[in-house]
């Protein structure tokens, strides 16, 4: 997998960069700030960017707007954003962006996840290969809705963790491994959430978890 990296910390993006490379992976880039990184996809090709949120000069939203240019401009590339905290409204911004079908896949991690090297190198894969890949505190938080019209409140608490699976870019395989039940019956969870979000007109994977993510984010 050839990855291009963009993180001000020069710790962490070195630190990124001997990971990667052990790993088999080619870092094709290694940048510190948004222009670097935007040169850095033109110039080189690459299955996946992995970037920083806050980045120079302001540290606020330089990463964050450079993934959605690059999602933009370069639409089969994979994107992985990494944050400090949960930012709501970045994640949302990503969730909700179109992903068409044979385009890269997008995620976003909090930066402690890092730490955790194999659920890491995990979401980059997924990425890469075009699924989500969303830390689960991020979907925690997103699906945390408790109005009366949250139209969450109709599923049960079974097809709530369904969702929340869904979210972070798991196959229906996986989840039903992850949550100790048989695959067909994560099917059914997965029908019974699209009819009572009324979503039953989504086709394909990515396509079906960013159509129940839209309707969360919105």
């Amino acid at each position: 997998m050839r990855v291009i990296l963009a993180d001000d910390s020069t710790l962490l993006r070195e630190g990124l960069v001997r990971l990667l490379a052990e790993e088999g992976h080619d870092v094709v880039a290694a940048v510190g700030d948004a222009s670097a990184l935007l040169a850095a996809v033109d110039e080189h090709p690459a299955d996946a960017v992995c970037v920083d949120v806050r980045m120079p000069p302001t540290h606020t939203d330089e990463g964050l707007r450079a993934a959605l240019e690059i999602r933009g401009r370069h639409p089969r590339l994979g994107v992985l954003v990494l944050s400090q905290y949960v930012e709501k409204r970045y994640a949302t911004e990503l969730l909700t962006g179109e992903m068409t079908a044979g385009g890269g896949g997008v995620g976003y991690l909090l930066k402690d996840r890092v730490m955790q090297v194999d659920e890491f190198l995990d979401a980059l894969e997924r990425v890469a290969a075009g699924q989500a890949a969303f830390d689960p505190e991020v979907v925690r938080q997103l699906l945390a809705r408790s109005t009366h019209t949250d139209p969450l409140a109709r599923l049960t608490e079974r097809e709530r963790e369904v969702l929340g699976e869904m979210a972070q870019g798991h196959a229906n395989a996986a989840i039903a491994q992850r949550l100790h039940v048989s695959r067909s019956a994560v099917e059914k969870h997965i029908n019974a959430i699209f009819d009572k979000l009324e979503l039953t007109g989504t086709t394909g994977y990515s396509r079906r978890v960013l159509a129940v993510l839209r309707y969360v984010g919105s």
